[in-house]
């Protein structure tokens, strides 16, 4: 039997790419059904997405481990009272509650003028995200700020957050730009995907056009120190167009040691060889 299967899995074609992705290809199949490991794995897949969306925001965690590397941070929540108002109702998500809206204005009039950039982190759809990624990504991330002399305002958590929650905060900050860290609604093999989401501008009433979005950072997407160079660029041409969102291209090199040898012979690695 074993030397059946083997023989089998040798004239697959799909073996090789199966081993290249996550995806569920070529799981092969019992009469109609799926073969019972696969049926196995796309439950537990499943199970894993939902606790991500309902696993609660440790707030309290992050914000020591901000302190710790010296960054200060509000915590702040929507006007979703709970998990599942904040479900049921996106738009609650989009808007700070009262007494948080307060607390920020109050802030605010305590350091007047404004600052050059706030970082929000929200739970969003899956708070797994945001406890894996947030810090080694803002470790990338405020190396680079620095060098640019940025001001920034201490780190804004928010419970029960949506994207357009990082609008009322910029506004009410006097912020030049916003970047908001979310958990990405999970899919069935990516719990734990950040998303980032820049701003420019911010304030109430914008839609998803005026923003910029950089997806699926995480170890198995796109790395921080990738996402860090991409969200610094956005940032830096930002301020010279003074604009963002769908005006504003994605252009940024990324050089590899390849890319760069490929430039550096061809100029363009779509076109041949220099001609002598």
């Amino acid at each position: 039997m074993n030397d059946m299967a083997n023989d089998l899995d040798h004239d697959n074609p799909w073996l090789a790419l199966r081993r290249l992705t996550p995806a569920r290809i070529a799981l092969g199949r019992s009469g109609t059904s799926l073969p019972t490991g696969a049926q196995l794995d796309f439950q537990f897949a499943h199970a894993q997405a939902r606790d991500a969306v309902h696993l609660p925001f440790d707030h309290a965690g992050l914000s020591t481990q901000l302190a710790e590397r010296g960054r200060a941070s509000l915590l702040l929540h929507s006007a979703a009272e709970d998990r599942h108002s904040y479900l049921q109702r996106p738009d609650l998500g989009r808007k700070l509650n009262a007494a948080s809206a307060q607390l920020l204005k109050a802030h605010a009039a305590a350091h007047p003028g404004g600052v050059d950039l706030a970082i929000v982190v929200a739970d969003g759809l899956s708070a797994l995200a945001v406890h894996r990624h947030t810090l080694p990504f803002l470790a990338r991330l405020e190396e680079q700020i620095q060098a640019e002399g940025w001001s920034l305002s201490p780190v804004i958590l928010v419970e029960q957050g949506r994207v357009a929650v990082a609008d009322e905060i910029g506004e009410l900050l006097g912020a030049k730009m916003t970047v908001i860290l979310i958990g990405e609604r999970p899919g069935l093999s990516s719990p734990d995907s950040l998303g980032l989401y820049f701003t420019y501008n911010p304030k109430v009433g914008l839609t998803d056009a005026y923003r910029n979005c950089i997806s699926n950072v995480r170890l198995e997407g796109m790395s921080y120190g990738m996402a860090a160079h991409k969200l610094l660029y956005l940032m830096k041409e930002a301020c010279r167009r003074q604009l963002s969102g769908v005006n504003l291209k994605d252009e940024a090199q990324v050089q590899t040691l390849e890319s760069e040898s490929d430039v550096h012979s061809n100029g363009n690695f779509l076109l041949g060889p220099p001609q002598a």
